[in-house]
């Protein structure tokens, strides 16, 4: 097998694949999966190449990317920052690259791969409008849909074609600017729906394809089954249109995209109940309050004021935790860190449907939905690079086991990729479920201080590379904040005497 521009040692994947079967089959068989999130691509950063990938098919983007830099690639990239000002530097292709050759030395046998949210770099229509001020909408649209694709085959040359990737878009995946896309069938939706329907299992039926295409071009989601666990649906979201700062292309605030997206979730997880299947949910933003910005601004809870929330209603985890029947695992990304929470059905928000859902969940001895957020590639946050390998139990779609999977440098240059942590050896629980996650977060809350070893390795793990400061000052309130998702049972938790 070739990656699309380096070939890779035989002796490598002949030892990982010896390693692989010298395993003793004693345990319960499970298959190993890929999760990504946050890439950020950055196709600008040698602005003088821009006017040749600009005109070039996706294809030959490679060949650009890899040609000399330009003479003038400093000065140009320093006058693009000052142009459209990011807080650090997304993923270029060199970056892109050195995490493609660790994905096929790391996760070679993974058999499908999420991808939960933002393929392109901040600040992207900005970065193009100020190299090729005379470019059309088109033309942009054209250059937005064509980053995407390098993105998504070049992945899938590194891990077959015939491992299929489940997509989902972020806030930044847009054919207008960051966190604004038009509420039905927008342009830039209808142009990447077919790259998304594509990376999809090839044995997928016509109906399921077509299916694909229609409802993402509509609203930038899709249901599709996962071949690789029988039973078993991944419901893909866009919850852009969930978010507190969603708008259309013209700036304008619109809710009815959001409430058709809802609309749609809820009639997806009620025919996959009714077809006895298992459900996994994909997307980008995650529910809940948004515990970064909240202690960043000082946020006086117990004094009355209202937590930041990543998304502009409750409804999302609402639904969610009151279908945890069905509901094995949510994947999110978004905050580019690595975190777990557990969605609970809470009596300050329960309805009456909610709650004989939770009345079938505490007797079946599920607690909640385990969700499961996936720290970037990019390291624009000052991050280290990392993707998730996980193990899955086929048998009930539970997500057993994950290791992270770290550069050794921010750059991709000589960089080195090696497990950060894995899951079971760090928090010492069989699975990552929703008892485990319960189990897990009470200790959480017990330990104001983060004097255990638990609370200890989710510190340091939380920020790849490093242990945010915010997030340690403000432990106790973030611990509330993993199975705390409205405000009102945030601010119960946070207050508690």
């Amino acid at each position: 097998m070739r990656h699309p521009r380096t070939t890779f040692p035989v002796l490598l994947l002949a030892t990982s694949l010896t390693a692989l079967a010298a395993q003793p089959p004693t345990a319960a068989p499970t298959i190993p999966a890929l999760f990504l999130s946050d890439i950020h691509f950055d196709p600008f950063s040698d602005p003088a190449k821009v006017t040749k990938l600009n005109a070039a098919h996706a294809v030959e983007w490679g060949a650009i990317f890899a040609a000399r830099s330009s003479p003038t690639q400093t000065q140009d990239s320093a006058a693009l920052q000052k142009a459209c000002p990011v807080r650090g530097k997304d993923t270029n292709d060199v970056l892109w690259q050195s995490s493609l050759y660790a994905i096929y030395s790391h996760a070679y046998a993974a058999q499908f791969v999420t991808l939960s949210g933002d393929l392109l770099a901040h600040s992207f229509d900005c970065k193009y409008k100020t190299l090729l001020p005379a470019a059309s909408h088109a033309d942009y649209l054209a250059f937005a849909e064509k980053t995407i694709r390098y993105v998504v085959t070049t992945l899938q040359a590194t891990v077959s074609n015939k491992v299929p990737i489940y997509i989902a878009l972020g806030n930044n995946d847009s054919g207008c600017t960051d966190y604004q896309l038009d509420p039905t069938h927008d342009e830039f939706l209808a142009l990447t729906a077919k790259i998304v329907a594509e990376a999809l299992p090839a044995n997928l039926s016509a109906s399921d394809y077509e299916a694909v295409v229609r409802d993402f071009s509509a609203g930038g989601y899709f249901s599709a089954p996962v071949t690789a666990l029988p039973h078993t649906r991944l419901i893909v979201l866009d919850d852009l249109f969930l978010s507190t700062s969603y708008a259309t292309c013209a700036g304008k605030p619109d809710p009815a995209p959001a409430a058709a997206q809802l609309a749609w979730l809820e009639a997806q997880l009620s025919a996959a109940r009714q077809r006895k299947e298992n459900v996994w949910v994909l997307g980008h933003i995650p529910p809940g309050v948004n515990l970064y910005a909240t202690a960043r601004a000082f946020t006086n809870i117990c004094g009355g004021a209202k937590p930041q929330m990543f998304l502009g209603s409750e409804k999302l985890e609402e639904i969610l935790a009151a279908n945890s029947d069905v509901i094995r695992l949510v994947i999110f990304g978004h905050t580019h860190s690595d975190e777990m929470k557990l969605l609970t059905t809470e009596s300050a928000v329960a309805s009456a449907d909610t709650l004989h859902l939770a009345s079938e969940m505490s007797e079946t001895g599920r607690p909640g939905v385990p969700v499961k957020i996936v720290a970037s590639i990019t390291p624009v946050n000052g991050n280290r690079p990392t993707f998730t390998l996980a193990t899955v139990d086929p048998a009930t779609a539970t997500l057993v086991d994950y290791t992270v999977v770290m550069a050794s440098n921010l750059t991709g240059v000589a960089a080195t990729w090696s497990p950060e942590y894995t899951y079971s050896t760090t928090y010492h629980q069989p699975a990552f479920d929703s008892a485990a996650l319960s189990t897990l977060i009470t200790g959480f809350q017990a330990d104001p201080a983060a004097k255990s070893p638990a609370s200890h390795a989710y510190l340091h793990n939380y920020f790849p590379g490093d242990i945010s400061a915010v997030i340690q000052f403000a432990w106790p309130q973030y611990a509330c904040s993993m199975n705390h998702d409205s405000a009102a049972d945030f601010a119960t938790c946070v207050c508690a005497p």
